[in-house]
């Protein structure tokens, strides 16, 4: 790999959109540090008044985006090289600034909360910029019955760190000391097995290397079986003892209580899934099939059922590939995503120290960034895509709200980059008469749906049936553990093809666990970009209009509230059903292409 400065300065991002130089951010971190000594004046005295009021908020949000602003700034010029030591200083500097920060602002939640929100409306009313903070206020409140002393609050924050334990030992671990040993590739030769090459492997065409990269990895996770067990019943643990700490009826309610889910939307995403393996065990038929096996195994799963396209595609080839597929969103989202392209936001370079994988970050101040390692393949252009659509949920709510209204909530999170990929593929699939090129992209497609619907959905299955057990007085062991994932993934893929024994342990390696009930978020998300995708594809009245007004709507209204202006009711069944016929749709799809081939 090339080290970062032999890349040409268009390929990189522009930090200096957020400071233009160190000077300017060492002048920002300083004056924070100075300002949180300032919260100290405010303590006891938020809600003497109106106008104290107003002056605190003013001050807080002033020192939260100075904060969102210094800390995307540090893990960004870190993540472009995790081998500068400068950045890594630099990194550790801001991370322990935001714990001072935390531990500063603790007892301001629990102090407005002690009073009857008839106060703060009555403050309101006296002082009317207060207007513009009266949605976080009210949202500040749903809290209240759940809100400890301010003593209490500044334990737990200063207990941040401790608490996050689990998963920095898990990354740790994963990420830096376990070793998987070495395995043949398609050309014979000796490779590291890890994570990332995995990936490249069990999409091998040869049989033999799918099997043993499969075998050999889940085996060396297994090894460390009750080390995995350990950190994961420790993590899942304190959820339960902090939900019940604060007084939710159990940890996963807490967790869809803060973002505003009902419990229905979970249990009925489980619910449907299970009733819907039949046409998932269809196209394991035809992917036996494809392969030619006798019996289809978990290690066949991510075979690509025809030759890789092998398509390689320039940054100018590939920036002129997704605006035609995103040219159904209209002028004004085009104009703007442009501005991610002529102003920088995107770090392309793939240089040597890089962190990897792909993401999209904001500051409220400034504009999006995408992080990326760009190779030319379709994949990655799908990557790009995916990260743009982050990018313009970022840009549109900037755009359209004030800071404490612009971040959407996590439940939301997913759509807009779901909905860009799905465009993509579908336009590459109307665009191409190549029988062969139509059956790659609708597996693709398939495998998409697999993976984001299927398998987090097992994923949400299984966190939930850990946590009920620990709750329940239950140890949550390795062979616990293995006994639920094992059973999941029968009931979710055994139709059809053989679960292997070793799958058991793949619970080990699964790093979303850490979020405790984030998965699910990204089925129901894919299943609400479904909807808006194909509603905008098939001309539905206003379907672009009103995607672009969700798309502003930053945390004005609650996630379900939201995805209904973009006309999608995840509260309603119909919303899942209706994927699922779309899911079957490609199944059929490819099924018939299968037939033509033949013929």
């Amino acid at each position: 790999m090339k080290k970062r400065e032999e890349y040409a300065e268009n390929l990189k991002w522009n930090v200096t959109d957020i400071y233009k130089t160190e000077k300017d951010f060492t002048e920002a971190y300083t004056t924070l540090e100075t300002n949180l000594e300032k919260y100290a004046s405010y303590q006891g005295h938020i809600l003497d008044n109106a106008d104290t009021l107003l002056n605190f908020l003013t001050f807080d949000l002033d020192c939260a985006k100075n904060m969102e602003q210094l800390y995307v700034y540090a893990h960004m010029q870190n993540d472009q090289d995790t081998t500068n030591t400068k950045y890594q200083e630099l990194f550790g500097k801001v991370s322990k600034l935001y714990e001072k920060y935390a531990v500063a602002t603790s007892f301001a939640v629990p102090e407005i909360l002690k009073k009857d929100y008839q106060i703060i409306a009555s403050f309101i009313k006296e002082n009317r910029k207060l207007k513009a903070y009266e949605r976080m206020l009210k949202e500040l409140f749903k809290y209240q019955k759940y809100t400890l002393s301010s003593k209490e609050e500044k334990v737990i924050a200063s207990l941040c760190s401790a608490m996050s334990a689990p998963d920095d030992v898990f990354t740790m671990l994963t990420d830096a000391d376990l070793k998987f040993g070495k395995i043949k590739d398609e050309n014979g030769k000796l490779v590291e097995l890890d994570e990332k090459t995995y990936r490249l492997l069990n999409k091998s065409k040869n049989r033999d290397i799918r099997k043993n990269a499969f075998t050999k990895l889940h085996t060396t996770y297994g090894k460390f079986k009750n080390t995995y067990a350990y950190l994961l019943g420790y993590l899942v643990k304190n959820d339960n003892n902090m939900a019940k700490l604060r007084g939710y009826p159990n940890a996963l309610d807490a967790s869809l209580y803060q973002n505003d889910i009902p419990r229905e939307v979970y249990d009925n995403l489980i619910t449907t899934v299970r009733q819907n393996i039949a046409p998932l065990s269809n196209y394991w038929l035809i992917k036996k099939e494809a392969l030619g096996v006798d019996k289809l195994h978990l290690y066949d799963a991510y075979a690509p059922i025809c030759e890789n396209l092998n398509k390689k595609y320039s940054l100018a080839e590939a920036k002129d590939l997704i605006k035609e597929a995103l040219n159904v969103l209209g002028p004004d989202y085009l104009k703007n995503l442009d501005k991610a392209f002529t102003e920088r936001w995107i770090d392309f370079c793939p240089n040597d120290g890089k962190r990897n994988g792909a993401y999209c970050t904001a500051c409220y101040n400034v504009h999006p960034y995408v992080l990326l390692s760009y190779d030319e393949t379709l994949e990655n252009v799908s990557t790009l895509i995916h990260e743009l659509g982050h990018a313009m949920h970022y840009y549109y709510a900037i755009k359209n709200q004030n800071y404490q209204d612009y971040n959407y909530s996590i439940f939301v999170a997913e759509v807009a980059s779901q909905v860009n990929q799905i465009l993509l593929s579908k336009y590459l699939i109307n665009h191409t008469n190549d029988i062969k090129e139509k059956k790659y992209l609708i597996d693709d497609l398939i495998q998409d749906f697999k993976a984001t619907i299927y398998r987090q959905t097992m994923f949400a299955d299984f966190e939930k049936q850990i946590h009920e057990y620990e709750e329940a007085g239950g140890v949550l062991t390795h062979e616990v553990m293995e006994g639920i994932y094992y059973q999941l993934n029968k009931d979710y893929f055994g139709q059809n093809i053989v679960v292997d024994k070793y799958i058991k342990h793949e619970w080990s390696r699964i790093p979303h666990f850490y979020s405790s009930f984030y998965v699910y978020q990204y089925a129901t998300a894919y299943a609400a970009a479904i909807k808006i995708a194909m509603d905008i594809l098939n001309g539905k009245a206003n379907a672009c209009q009103n995607y672009l007004k969700f798309l502003g709507l930053g945390c004005t209204k609650d996630p379900i509230e939201s995805l209904k202006v973009a006309g999608v009711d995840m509260t309603d069944p119909k919303t899942m059903e209706e994927a699922f016929l779309y899911f079957k749709d490609l199944v059929e799809e490819l099924r018939k292409l299968y037939e033509v081939g033949e013929k």
